[in-house]
C-alpha cells in the first residue's frame, strides 16, 4: 500500500504559477510511474503528466511547455510546476502512482482554481 498526500493547490490569477506536491510513502524509485491527473466539473479525468522510473516524462498536448513534472528522491515527493495558468487549468488535481506490481494508487487531490 502506497500513501500520497499532494498539496500546494491554491486560488491565482490567469498567468501566474503554482506547484503542487506529491509525497509518496514509500522510495519513489520502487515506482514504475508517477503522474498527475487533473478533472474539471461536468469534464472526463485527464492524464496532465508522467514521470517513469528512468525520468522520462510526457505531457498532454494541452499543458506542454507550460507544465514541468519532475522529482525529488530524497524527499520521496513527485511535483507539478505548472507556469503560465489559464482558467481552463483550473480542477481537482490528483496524483496516482504505479508501482512494481503494476497497482495504482491515488492522492486525495488537490484544488487549482484560475481566475482573476
Amino acid at each position: 500500500q502506497v500513501q500520497l498526500v499532494e498539496s500546494g493547490g491554491d486560488l491565482v490569477q490567469p498567468g501566474g504559477s503554482l506547484r503542487l506536491s506529491c509525497a509518496a510513502s514509500t522510495t519513489i524509485f520502487s515506482l514504475n510511474t508517477m503522474s498527475w491527473f487533473r478533472q474539471a466539473p461536468g469534464k472526463q479525468r485527464e492524464l496532465v503528466a508522467t514521470i517513469d522510473r528512468g525520468g522520462s516524462t510526457t505531457y498532454a498536448d494541452s499543458v506542454r511547455g507550460r507544465f514541468t513534472i519532475s522529482r525529488d528522491s530524497t524527499k520521496n515527493t513527485v511535483y507539478l510546476q505548472m507556469n503560465s495558468l489559464k482558467p481552463e487549468d483550473t480542477a481537482v488535481y490528483r496524483c496516482r502512482v504505479v508501482d512494481h506490481r503494476l497497482n495504482n494508487f491515488w492522492g486525495q487531490g488537490t484544488q487549482v482554481t484560475v481566475s482573476s
